[in-house]
C-alpha cells in the first residue's frame, strides 16, 4: 500500500500520460485528419501534462527525503536534475511548450505542435531499466506503441464531435474510415509491440502469474482487449452503417467512443500504478 507521497505519485503520474499522450495525439491527429476545433483541446491538455511534469518532479524530491520539503529542496532537485529523471523533465518541458506555441502559428505551427508531442513523448523512453544491448530496441518499441496510442486517443474527441451533429454524419464516417485504415496499421503494432514488452519487463511465465506486476499487466491486457473489440465493432458495424446514412449508428458510435475513453483512462491509471511501483518505461 503506497504512503500518502507514493499515492499522489501515482495520481500525478496518471495526469502527466492522459496530458502528455492525449495533447501530442490530439495535434497528430488534427494534422493527419484535418480536424478543426481542436486546439483548445489540445492546450488543455498540454497544460495539464506540465502541471502534472512539474509536480511530479517535485514530489520525487519529497519521495526521496520522506518529507514535503523535499519539493523544494534545491540540493535534492539539483541531483534528480543530474539523473535521467532530469532529462525527461527537461524533454516534456521543451516538448509541450513548443505544441502550445505552434498551437497558434498556423499551418507551420501544426508542424511544430506535433514535432513538440514527439519530443515530449520521448521523454518516457528516458526512465527505465532495461540496460545493455537491449536498450536502444526497447526505446524504439516503447516509442511505437505511445505514437499508435496518442493517435488513436486524439482521433476519439474530435471524431464524437462529428457524430454529435448530424450535419456532420458524413464527415464523421468518412473520418472513421480512414481512421479504421491507419489502425488496420497501428492496432497490430501496437499488439506487438505490447507483447514484446511485457515479456521483456516480466521476464518469464511464472513472473507473469505469480507476481502483482505480472497480474496488473494481465488486468492491463484484458482492458486493452476490450478496446480493441470496441474498435472492431466500430469499424465493421457503425462507420459502415453511418456510411450509409444510418442516424441509429451515430449513436451506437457515440456511446462506444464514450466506452473507449473510460477504457483508455482504466488502462492509463494501471500503467501509473505499475510504473510507480516499479522503475519500468514511462
Amino acid at each position: 500500500m503506497p504512503d500518502l507521497f507514493g499515492l499522489a505519485a501515482i495520481i500525478t503520474k496518471f495526469l502527466l500520460y492522459l496530458g502528455v499522450i492525449t495533447a501530442t495525439g490530439t495535434v497528430m491527429a488534427a494534422l493527419v485528419f484535418k480536424f478543426d476545433r481542436t486546439r483548445g483541446l489540445a492546450a488543455t491538455f498540454a497544460a495539464l501534462g506540465l502541471f502534472a511534469t512539474i509536480l511530479s518532479f517535485s514530489l520525487r524530491g519529497a519521495i526521496l527525503t520522506g518529507d514535503v520539503s523535499g519539493m523544494t529542496d534545491p540540493i535534492m532537485l539539483n541531483l534528480l536534475w543530474s539523473t535521467p529523471v532530469g532529462t525527461a523533465l527537461a524533454l516534456r518541458v521543451v516538448g509541450l511548450s513548443l505544441l502550445l506555441v505552434g498551437l497558434f502559428l498556423g499551418h507551420i505551427g501544426a508542424l511544430a505542435s506535433v514535432l513538440g508531442g514527439l519530443i515530449a513523448l520521448f521523454s518516457f523512453t528516458q526512465i527505465g531499466h532495461i540496460s545493455g544491448s537491449e536498450a536502444a530496441f526497447m526505446k524504439i518499441t516503447l516509442m511505437l506503441h505511445l505514437l499508435a496510442i496518442a493517435l488513436w486517443i486524439g482521433v476519439l474527441t474530435p471524431l464524437n464531435r462529428l457524430v454529435s451533429t448530424s450535419t456532420s454524419h458524413v464527415s464523421a464516417a468518412d473520418v472513421g474510415h480512414r481512421f479504421g485504415l491507419v489502425a488496420s496499421v497501428t492496432v497490430p503494432l501496437l499488439i506487438v509491440v505490447g507483447a514484446y514488452m511485457g515479456y521483456q519487463l516480466v521476464g518469464s511465465f511464472n513472473a507473469l502469474v505469480e507476481t502483482s506486476y505480472g497480474q496488473a499487466l494481465i488486468i492491463k491486457v484484458l482492458l486493452v482487449g476490450g478496446l480493441l473489440g470496441l474498435a472492431a465493432a466500430n469499424k465493421l458495424r457503425f462507420i459502415p452503417a453511418l456510411r450509409l446514412g444510418d442516424p441509429v449508428a451515430a449513436v451506437h458510435l457515440s456511446k462506444s467512443i464514450y466506452l473507449e475513453w473510460f477504457i483508455i483512462l482504466t488502462v492509463l491509471g494501471t500503467t501509473a500504478v505499475l510504473t510507480s511501483n516499479l522503475t519500468l518505461p514511462i
